[in-house]
């Protein structure tokens, strides 16, 4: 995988995440049940959980992170939504815009090696690609959710 290349996909899926956002007011921030069980809130704290994740994975070059990595994926969500459900909601979009910030700025000190050789990441098993782990987490996973959004108040609009 190439560096620039990558850091290009993150930054283009995040920034149409980003606009799926645009425009939602506080109130449809809240909405229960408007993204499956979650509201939108809780799409952008469980987003946030897997960026910062993959902050601590590139700033300390191990795979390593939460518990939580070895719950079955219900589990693990059941557990983010938990964790975030009481958040007032700008100290959630606040954390959003933190976060993200730093994964770009974690992913600047990557080399195109870092991206593809395991032995670079403690613990990784080395038939895997650090970018494809970073992927999965990021440029992979924004869209599945901003379709969630949108289609959620395309559905209230009709």
């Amino acid at each position: 995988m190439n560096k620039e290349e990558f850091i290009l996909k993150i930054k283009e899926t995040h920034s149409e995440y980003s606009k799926a956002l645009e425009g939602l007011n506080a109130a449809q921030l809240i909405q229960p049940k408007t993204c499956g069980e979650w509201s939108v809130k809780d799409v952008i704290s469980h987003i946030s959980w897997h960026e910062r994740q993959m902050v601590g994975v590139i700033a300390n070059r191990a795979l390593n992170g939460s518990p939580w990595w070895n719950l079955p994926l219900e589990e693990r969500n059941a557990a983010i939504f938990a964790l975030n459900k009481d958040r007032a909601t700008e100290d959630v979009l606040a954390e959003s815009r933190e976060i993200f910030t730093e994964l770009m700025t974690q992913l600047e000190t990557l080399s195109e090696e870092d991206l593809n050789t395991a032995e670079n990441f403690k613990d990784m098993p080395p038939e895997w690609k650090p970018w494809e782990v970073i992927a999965s987490n990021t440029f992979e996973h924004y869209p599945e959710h901003a379709r969630d959004i949108r289609a959620a108040f395309l559905k209230q609009a009709e």
